[in-house]
């Protein structure tokens, strides 16, 4: 597998830590527990996008483009990292922030994600909830260029072949950090949402020969459209980076009992995972996403899926700037 063909901007902190969280693994009694730390790729207070903006922006530049343009949900993390990626590179960032919760307060739409957005001096407009947002992209990509601008249109989370080649990426570096350390990495577990970070992770680990398994933990869709979903873009990224036979359908896994009442939600088990990698492993996660991936790797652990004596990765993907637009769940100020 040579990516090295590939043409990639640098944008962040590579390789990210690789961390055993000593206290979760002690006190839920079951696997060794590991961090990949994709919180820290440094890019506007770091996430899993970064990884994969590094080979979008360069096809942006490589085609010429002066604005990026993309979707996502009103506390997006890929829109925050992709606006602060335009803003290095000199370009415009124009973004569609879908309304998916409506229900958290009137500091829902400034605080977090928003104001940093803000900061980055991304231009947005909010759309109601049930849209084709991609499509809302191209079509708002589609006047910019009537307007005279050359814009490139990034899809929500960055999840196309070109973006999820920064989880082939990734899934590399795991393996040579495992190498490295003498580690046997039995399971990766991270929050799967647009699907590229664990369709690449998927089609790098199968490319690379790595029996390593991967578990995503669903936080919108039901397991079969999230399998399906993955299962797509895992083998269109694979054909991507020309590997060699086929990426068979068992290697996607997905459980969507952590969603809640839907994407965004709140679950008493997100809350509980969040403020637990805080109090035992000074660990900061986010309510949309790696909260409750967390969830789910804590239930999997409880429930007997992950065994004692297995080594488990979770997989940061990052999003602590939305903690704050969540603020009622955590302070204990409030509470008190």
């Amino acid at each position: 597998m040579n990516l090295a063909r590939f043409k990639k901007i640098s944008l962040g902190h590579f390789p990210t830590p690789l961390e055993f969280m000593p206290n979760l693994t002690r006190l839920l009694g079951g696997p060794n527990l590991y961090v990949k730390r994709d919180d820290c790729t440094g890019l506007a207070t770091g996430g899993n996008k970064t990884r994969k903006l590094e080979y979008l922006v360069a096809d942006a530049v490589e085609q010429g483009a002066d604005t990026l343009v993309t979707q996502g949900a009103t506390q997006s993390n890929h829109v925050r990292q992709t606006a602060a990626a335009a803003r290095r590179l000199g370009m415009d960032c124009h973004a569609l922030l879908e309304r998916r919760v409506t229900n958290m307060g009137s500091d829902y739409e400034t605080a977090g994600n928003v104001l940093l957005d803000d900061m980055f001096r991304c231009e947005y407009q909010f759309r109601d909830e049930g849209l084709d947002m991609n499509a809302e992209a191209e079509a708002y990509g589609s006047a910019l260029r009537d307007r005279g601008r050359k814009p490139y249109v990034i899809p929500g989370g960055g999840s196309n072949p070109v973006g999820a080649l920064g989880y082939v990426d990734c899934a590399a570096e795991l393996v040579r950090q495992a190498d490295t350390t003498g580690l046997r990495i039995d399971t990766i577990v991270h929050a799967s949402g647009s699907a590229g970070t664990q369709a690449g992770l998927v089609a790098g680990l199968h490319a690379i020969n790595a029996p390593i398994n991967t578990i995503g933990i669903s936080v919108r869709a039901d397991r079969d459209k999230q399998i399906a979903n993955v299962l797509r873009l895992a083998r269109a990224t694979y054909d991507h980076i020309g590997a060699r036979g086929e990426l068979p359908a068992e290697r996607v896994v997905a459980y969507d009992e952590y969603v809640g009442p839907g994407y965004g939600q709140p679950t008493d088990e997100m809350v509980d995972a969040i403020s637990l990698a805080a109090s035992e492993e000074g660990i900061l996660l986010d309510p949309v996403y790696s909260g409750k991936g967390m969830a789910g790797l804590i239930d999997l652990v409880r429930n007997g899926t992950l065994k004692s004596g297995e080594n488990v990765v979770f997989l940061h993907t990052g999003g602590s700037a939305a903690l704050f637009a969540y603020e009622h769940l955590f302070s204990r100020q409030r509470a008190a």
